[in-house]
């Protein structure tokens, strides 16, 4: 860059050049110049997070008299700015930096230091003023915590309740469609449609729960720690009063760790919350899957549900359309369960008394929470809300299921049952028609029997 295109900022370090217009400074741009890995910035809810610990750190710090009352209301309300988003551009540190995520939480402390300098005019410092009482070591495990809470009760709570309301009132339309069901993939007992979804809204009624349990250990935070633990540097009362302040700008009930050597050195919750979002991840595979064999055909598959037509399926065979969300849903499913092999590793590396893998983490917790957010809806709305089902094919199969002979087990016998299912399925026959010439019962009683309907 030239002259003209950069200032000149300095560090404990000397001098570096950093963009004109950056609010950020020299800490900043070192990260920037030293991790040019991915070019995956951290993510704008763990970015916002950050703001909101820094606003609350501000009015905690004023309240016990660290900072003037003129220097904590700026650095507040730069911090709020941050935590709305308003600058989300201004945080370019790759992911893959420095394992604390000290670079980030640098970041966050120039700009906002420059914005509340800017509204103050006189000068307001990141290390002294946005980052006392705190270190990169509890801020980052509770900026974790924080982003990773409100991204659970805003964004995924909502949009699994969402998906399993849609399957429950699916599920009860089809209360009454008979259908075959299936294990091993191969023809089975015969169920409805009803049940068969009420399974899936079950499914995403208990991950919705285990979700739930999980997120109450997001609520405690690592703040007050500050260094190692021993929470150096910070005063008395901080941790117990920044938690306050920030239940009063999220409503969510934080509150402090009652060990901050267990907060910064491990993060088993983080662990714990992914393999629950890894859980929900399972959950919507098996729905999408199943709805992708039930959508199959139209002509040589199963056949007994069209998914809503919602674009062109092939660039060469035309009017083919494919279960194009189902098939969205699952390849979302798959990265979450990377991601959580991730955090796995990454919660291991907790060596004495930090943990060093704090911003992948970061990433990966939260990409997986906004991706099984977004899948959900999207399975719910596109796929599950408007699929028609195809009853005469349904019936069809249906009456032709040789399997059904199954309840005429405790009259006839199992032998005399694989026998009956046997012929009628080489011969292609309804199993009443065979077992009204293989057995004596009539076929008033036989059809009582067979009866689908009342097998379900």
């Amino acid at each position: 860059m030239s002259d003209q295109q950069t200032r000149t900022e300095r560090d404990s370090m000397g001098t570096v050049e950093v963009p004109a217009d950056a609010l950020y400074g020299a800490q900043t741009q070192r990260a920037v110049d030293n991790f040019p890995v991915s070019g995956l910035p951290m993510p704008p809810g763990f970015i916002h997070a950050l703001g909101h610990i820094k606003g609350a750190c501000a009015r905690a710090n004023a309240a016990l008299g660290g900072l003037d009352a003129d220097v904590a209301k700026a650095i507040d309300a730069a911090a709020r700015e941050v935590a709305e988003g308003g600058h989300d551009h201004q945080f370019p540190v790759d992911v893959f930096q420095t394992g604390s995520g000290t670079s980030s939480n640098m970041n966050v402390n120039e700009v906002i230091a420059r914005l509340a300098s800017q509204r103050l005019g006189k000068p307001v410092h990141p290390n002294d003023h946005v980052n006392r009482g705190q270190s990169s070591n509890d801020v980052v495990p509770t900026a974790i915590h924080v982003s990773a809470r409100l991204a659970l009760v805003n964004h995924l709570l909502p949009s699994l309740d969402h998906l399993a309301l849609t399957l429950e009132r699916r599920a009860s339309e089809l209360r009454d469609v008979v259908k075959t069901g299936r294990t091993h993939l191969m023809d089975a007992m015969p169920v409805t449609l009803g049940q068969e979804l009420g399974g899936w809204a079950r499914q995403v009624r208990n991950g919705l729960a285990r979700l739930e349990r999980s997120g109450e250990g997001l609520l405690e935070l690592a703040l007050g720690g500050t260094a190692v633990g021993t929470g150096v540097n910070a005063e008395p009362g901080f941790a117990k009063l920044v938690a306050e302040e920030l239940q009063q700008t999220t409503g969510e009930i934080f509150r402090s760790k009652p060990d901050f050597f267990e907060g910064l050195s491990a993060q088993d919750t983080a662990v714990e919350m992914s393999g629950q979002l890894r859980t929900v991840a399972v959950s919507l595979m098996k729905i999408a899957n199943d709805l992708r064999w039930m959508n199959s055909g139209p002509l040589a598959g199963l056949g007994e549900i069209s998914l809503p037509s919602l674009q062109p399926g092939s660039s060469i065979m035309p009017g083919k359309v494919n279960p194009v969300i189902p098939e969205s849903v699952a390849m979302v499913c798959a990265q979450v369960m990377g991601n959580d092999v991730t955090v796995t590793v990454a919660g291991q590396s907790g060596s004495f008394q930090l943990n060093v893998m704090l911003p992948v983490i970061a990433l990966n917790l939260l990409q997986s929470t906004e991706l099984l957010a977004n899948a959900a809806r999207l399975l719910a709305d596109r796929a599950i809300a408007g699929f028609t089902v195809n009853e005469e094919r349904i019936r069809e199969a249906l009456d032709r299921n040789p399997i059904l002979v199954t309840a005429l087990n405790p009259i006839i016998g199992y032998e005399k049952g694989a026998a009956i299912a046997k012929k009628a399925y080489a011969q292609g026959r309804p199993v009443l028609d065979v077992a009204l010439e293989e057995t004596d019962l009539s076929e008033e009683e036989l059809r009582r029997l067979l009866d689908p309907g009342k097998l379900v």
